[in-house]
């Protein structure tokens, strides 16, 4: 790869940018750190380049979905929806964590892990249909009881259809943390759970990362600041609006350091019985299609924890974006007990 690099008007930009990535990888394994970043700043740059990103309609519509489940919202519609107990939702950023509670939870023999699930995203776009021209999240507010029962269920149809004999399913799309509200008001049996982690260890593991899927956000360190931020803030409001207990928080960090105790959270939090296949994850013989495909085959080691310090120097773009949201996993609220 270094040879490669000698002659990078050799290659096209596309492989440039898969070049830097590369090393930017390979020098942060061989602990070059300034080297390391100096590609990820490369390939980065030229990545966001090629792809399109509204950072101001994204975090306009973190805002209308505050404004939209306002406390009063969730307390009219709410017990209107398909009470089924089978879904499970984990969300959270990217390079959060998700991958590992899923993990865990697909290696429960009840338990099917779905992966990141394009299923919600459907029905909603079957929602808007009905009810055009409302969009999301506004048309939530002209929805009747019936509409969310039905939303609900034709989610549920297409989930369950994956694993029909599953006594619980796994839908651990990341960005499902912006419909939280509605997932609640339309299935009021499914368990939510948030993979939380140190908002700098988690951008700057975006940062390090060229994603097949599409996060725009996530190639220069101001947006992907201000992107966290959004998510922070928006996680915050739904510790405020939905049922206690409903929302189980789980820090990376603490799973790391007493992976049997959060496991058993885990589990308890989706009404299922222990199990101890649940803390040898990585035996599990299933596909994982994220980018955290190489560290779910492996044991649980603590080595990414903190990992942004090594880079403190070139990440003072993100730390002023994140300002005191970059405090670390406990930033802007602690973990609610369940």
């Amino acid at each position: 790869m270094e040879k490669l690099a000698q002659d990078l008007a050799s290659l096209s930009e596309e492989e440039r940018i898969a070049l830097h990535f590369a090393l930017g990888k390979a020098y942060a394994d061989l602990e070059l750190y300034q080297h390391s970043f100096s590609h990820l700043r490369a390939g980065n740059a030229l990545k966001r380049r090629r792809v399109s990103y509204d950072e101001i309609s994204t975090l306009g519509a973190f805002d209308r979905i505050r404004a939209t489940f306002s406390p009063a919202l969730m307390r009219a519609k709410s017990g209107e929806g398909n009470p089924s107990p089978v879904p499970i939702f984990v969300v959270g950023m990217p390079r959060s964590g998700t991958t590992l509670i899923e993990r865990i939870l697909a290696s429960h023999s009840q338990v099917f892990g779905a992966g990141e699930r394009e299923e919600l995203s459907d029905a909603l776009r079957d929602l808007k249909a009905v009810h055009s021209p409302a969009v999301f999240p506004e048309v939530v507010s002209v929805l009747s009881g019936q509409a969310l029962h039905e939303f609900g269920s034709r989610y549920l149809e297409r989930l369950t259809a994956l694993a029909p004999t599953a006594e619980r399913i796994v839908d651990k799309m990341p960005s499902n943390f912006g419909l939280l509200g509605l997932i609640h008001l339309a299935l009021p049996g499914a368990r939510i759970i948030h993979a939380r982690r140190d908002p700098l260890d988690t951008c700057l593991s975006c940062f390090s990362l060229l994603f097949v899927g599409r996060q725009p956000y996530t190639y220069e360190l101001g947006e992907l600041g201000r992107y966290c931020r959004a998510y922070l803030q928006l996680m915050e409001h739904w510790r405020t609006v939905l049922p206690e207990g409903l929302l189980l928080e789980i820090r990376y960090e603490d799973v790391v350091a007493d992976l049997e105790g959060q496991a058993r959270r885990i589990v308890a939090h989706c009404g299922l019985p222990r199990e101890e296949g649940c803390l040898a994850f990585h035996r599990l013989q299933w596909p994982v299609q994220t980018a955290s495909s190489i560290q779910m085959c492996q044991p649980l080691y603590g080595n990414s924890v903190g990992r942004w310090r090594h880079y403190a120097n070139e990440l003072e773009p993100l730390l002023e974006t994140l300002g005191d949201s970059a405090a670390g996993p406990s930033a802007l609220a602690p973990s609610r007990p369940a």
